[in-house]
């Protein structure tokens, strides 16, 4: 089963032994971050750095400046932590170790933007703003989303791209000092919470018959009983449950249809501007009223537009069903597995987990991270690799 693994650019540039080194665990490919979101991350092998503090979603490129000119809404240039073409230089180093490079674009999440920017943000029924949530319904911030998604995607030499929040994102954030699980929402507590009440949204609420006055007071009411540590168990029964089914549905049709369409505007447009053979894969979950990273999709649908999903498995393989029993032929079915241990994830079951995910009908595996891993995990890693074929 082909893997490839995941990488920033800060993890190879300014260290020789890294691309041989990721070649080494027996990966085909490496999925290399083009367009990222603030993070701090750990580079145990650097031989200049051990923490890299990227203060703001940045492009790991050169923007085209033509491309930009004269918009409000523009990529951020990284800072010292990916300074120039960090993404280019990388490439090529991964490229002449013998790895295929595929571009990895981090979308809708963006705090810098929302902070420069408040009125992109998704809004809740209280009226908090959520700056690291851009909110995808704004016509503006869809042309920024999709030119990104194009710039970034289809990089010299790239193989292909994997477009990671592609779609609405919510309360749920990784954030420094977060201090938000203090009342188990849920899955219908973080739906609630992550129902934008923007000017645009109302406005799509209004057209699909809701008051949206009437859907914020409700929605506010339905979250009582969450306030009180009484969120009810199970998925999307539980939102209906709570806010009623006609106006769940309501909202519930607004957002899919919204993340539908751009969706399918990005791949598209990345189509468009790729060269023939180029994959383009979203990082995906099959419930399309999930926000974050991993963007809730309708998985017939973006199989029918997309060359494949890269899916969550390091919470277990289940996730995958709903793609396999869509997916048509060709397809790619990417299993994703944590394989840091620090991060939860299990390196040493690598073999095993891979074997299930096979079994439900994963086509390929994806690596979390190349980078961050321990000396031991990616021994385990390479491992487990050898013993697959």
């Amino acid at each position: 089963m082909a893997a490839s693994a995941f990488v920033y650019p800060w993890d190879v540039n300014g260290d020789p032994a890294a691309p041989a080194r990721i070649a080494a665990l027996g990966v085909r490919q490496a999925t290399l971050a083009s367009a990222y979101h603030s993070t701090r991350a750990l580079t145990p092998r650097h031989p200049r750095h051990r923490i890299v503090t990227a203060s703001h979603a940045a492009v790991l490129h050169p923007v085209d400046a033509e491309r930009w000119a004269g918009r409000r809404l523009r990529p951020y240039a990284a800072g010292d932590w990916a300074p120039g073409d960090a993404y280019g230089e990388a490439a090529t180093a991964l490229a002449e170790a013998g790895l295929d490079v595929h571009t990895w674009v981090v979308l809708a999440h963006n705090s810098r933007m929302g902070e420069e920017f408040p009125d992109t943000s998704v809004v809740n029924a209280y009226g908090d703003r959520y700056p690291w949530a851009p909110c995808i319904a704004q016509p503006d911030t869809r042309a920024y989303l999709v030119d990104l998604a194009v710039e970034s995607a289809v990089r010299p030499g790239a193989g292909g791209t994997e477009l990671e929040s592609l779609g609405w994102y919510g309360l749920a954030h990784l954030h420094a000092h977060d201090k938000t699980a203090g009342v188990g929402l849920g899955d219908a507590g973080q739906y609630l919470m992550s129902l934008c009440f923007c000017p645009a949204c109302r406005d799509g609420y209004a057209q699909l018959g809701l008051d949206p006055d009437e859907l914020g007071s409700a929605v506010r009411r339905a979250l009582e009983p969450v306030w009180r540590g009484e969120a009810p168990a199970g998925g999307w029964e539980a939102v209906e449950k709570l806010l009623g089914s006609e106006p769940a549905t309501a909202t519930r049709a607004w957002r899919d249809s919204v993340a539908r369409s751009l969706q399918s505007d990005a791949v598209a447009a990345v189509r468009a501007a790729a060269p023939e053979g180029f994959r383009i894969l979203l990082h995906a979950d099959p419930a399309s009223y999930h926000c974050g990273a991993n963007a809730g999709v309708d998985p017939e649908h973006i199989l029918s537009v997309a060359d494949g999903v890269v899916v969550p498995c390091a919470g277990g393989t289940g996730l995958l069903t709903p793609f396999a029993e869509r997916r048509v032929e060709g397809s790619v079915l990417a299993a994703n597995f944590t394989v840091v241990s620090g991060m939860g994830g299990s390196p040493a079951t690598l073999g095993a987990d891979a074997a299930r995910a096979a079994g439900l009908g994963a086509t390929e595996l994806r690596l979390y991270h190349a980078g961050l891993a321990s000396d031991e995990d990616l021994s385990l890693v390479a491992e487990a690799l050898a013993r697959l074929g």
